[in-house]
């Protein structure tokens, strides 16, 4: 049966169960209402059957009362019975033989109780059905004892309109029923079509997604107080979920297929140097002494190129994978690394003016304590150091910021040189992206992982690098680390 129904639709199967359950209720309304109106008609019956009973018993005779023959008087004889609702009395002796019965003339004597079943009628008042002798109906029966005579007297009423009636209750029952049912299965049908169209329309809309379409959504159908509001809420939150995480997956493997792209050439570029100097010394092209010195310098450059780019990638890999387990931290001050900074722009070009102020530029520099792996924040200022000197041109006044500022501690690497587009600002920290248009690449060692490696460092702390730029008018770099806690070993 279970499967049976699965093959239907929920329409139809709501729409089954709903009619079985108002079928079952209108058999029930109809078969109490018919037990209740047959129990009337009986007690009815039976009470006037008794009160007659009762009333003749208590006749004090010697023998069986006169009754007048039905037959010759019916005039007078069917109205009487018909009022106290008795057609049929029936007078016993006491050996239990018929001694006298009258009936209403419009009886046939065919259709009244056989007397042997009259006999077997208890004499205590207790209503019996009996059959008639021709099997065409039912009789009801009461019997008493006549008072000092020693015999019985029965009166008897036939069922037939009593019957009758039942019958055309249950008949009028069953045809109103039929019609109200079919009446509330067509209006069923229409109300559950109108009521399962917002769960036809979140199918369509499953069904769209499906074939790839995420942008969809499910509409506002129902109110969010609702059943089907909840069901439409929860499924656009679900798939917003859903197409951010197919957006996030495509990014990630856009970001992945160019971050391979990227590696491979820069990974090509040192090994085709690597074999192209062998392939000459191998060819002989390299006679001289020199030409070898200057072919070992070659390859020397291009593996120390490859050895720093696979160190780089190497660190990239350990921080996006266990950031924390690559810093060994201890209280420090960012004011050393400042002045480190300071020094290393000096040594690299001389007639560029280095400032030391606090942050934004204003005031002296300030102490900035912090909790973190020196070595690791080092490398992320020489490698803000080092961008600020390989793309600017020389000589460009270079301001390095330090102290606190939004309750974190702040080094500023800023410059005045040609700045970024803000699209260029954008992918800065992506690894092995190069602002070639506005800013000059120099070094062949350059890469452009180094502020993708010192954001990497920078977050590991808890902290960032953010960077502030316009075309024209420089670039500010700005590390920010929370301050060290006072408690803290």
């Amino acid at each position: 049966m279970r499967r049976l129904l699965s093959r239907f639709s929920l329409r139809a199967r709501l729409l089954l169960l709903t009619t079985g359950l108002l079928l079952a209720g209108l058999s029930l309304v109809s078969a109490l209402v018919s037990d209740h109106l047959e129990r009337y008609q009986l007690d009815r019956i039976d009470s006037q059957l008794r009160s007659f009973t009762a009333l003749v018993s208590r006749v004090p005779v010697t023998g069986p009362p006169e009754i007048t023959d039905a037959a010759a008087h019916p005039e007078v004889v069917d109205p009487a019975l018909d009022l106290i609702g008795t057609p049929y009395v029936v007078y016993l002796d006491a050996e239990g033989a018929v001694v006298r019965d009258v009936h209403s003339s419009r009886l046939d004597s065919a259709t009244l109780p056989p007397r042997d079943e009259l006999r077997a009628v208890p004499a205590d008042g207790a209503a019996v059905d009996l059959r008639a002798a021709d099997g065409s109906g039912r009789w009801r029966a009461v019997a008493r004892p006549t008072t000092g005579g020693g015999g019985t007297v029965i009166a008897a009423a036939p069922l037939t309109e009593a019957d009758a009636t039942i019958a055309r209750l249950r008949t009028s029952s069953l045809v109103s029923g039929a019609v109200l049912l079919v009446l509330l299965t067509a209006v069923g049908w229409f109300a559950l079509g109108r009521g399962l169209r917002p769960l036809r329309r979140i199918e369509h809309t499953a069904a769209a997604i499906a074939e790839g379409d995420l942008t969809r959504r499910v509409p506002g159908l129902a109110p969010p107080s609702t059943e089907i509001g909840h069901l439409a809420t929860s499924l656009n939150t679900m798939l917003g979920q859903l197409e951010q995480a197919f957006a996030d997956r495509a990014a990630s493997e856009a970001r992945m297929r160019n971050f391979l792209s990227d590696v491979s050439h820069e990974l090509r570029t040192p090994l085709f140097g690597i074999k192209g100097s062998t392939e000459l010394y191998r060819m002989g092209a390299l006679p001289e002494r020199a030409d070898v010195d200057e072919a070992m310098h070659r390859i020397d450059r291009e593996a120390t190129r490859l050895s720093a780019l696979t160190e780089d990638l190497l660190l990239l890999a350990q921080l996006d994978e266990a950031p924390e387990g690559q810093l060994d931290r201890a209280p420090m001050d960012l004011r050393t690394l400042a002045g480190d900074a300071r020094h290393d722009l000096r040594a690299l070009d001389p007639s560029r003016p280095v400032e030391l102020t606090g942050p934004g530029g204003s005031g002296a520099p300030g102490p900035a304590p912090v909790h973190a792996d020196e070595a690791r924040l080092r490398q992320v200022v020489t490698n803000l150091v080092g961008n600020a000197a390989a793309h600017t041109p020389p000589g460009t006044p270079v301001r390095i910021g330090i102290g606190t500022a939004g309750g974190r501690a702040v080094l500023e690497v800023a410059d005045e040189g040609p700045g970024m587009t803000a699209e260029q600002a954008d992918r800065v920290f992506d690894r092995f992206y190069r602002t070639d248009r506005s800013r000059n690449r120099s070094g062949g060692a350059h890469t452009g992982l180094g502020l993708a490696i010192a954001r990497s460092l920078a977050r590991a702390h808890d902290g960032d690098v953010e960077l502030e730029t316009a075309l024209g008018e420089g670039a500010c770099f700005r590390l920010t680390l929370p301050l060290s806690q006072p408690d803290r070993p």
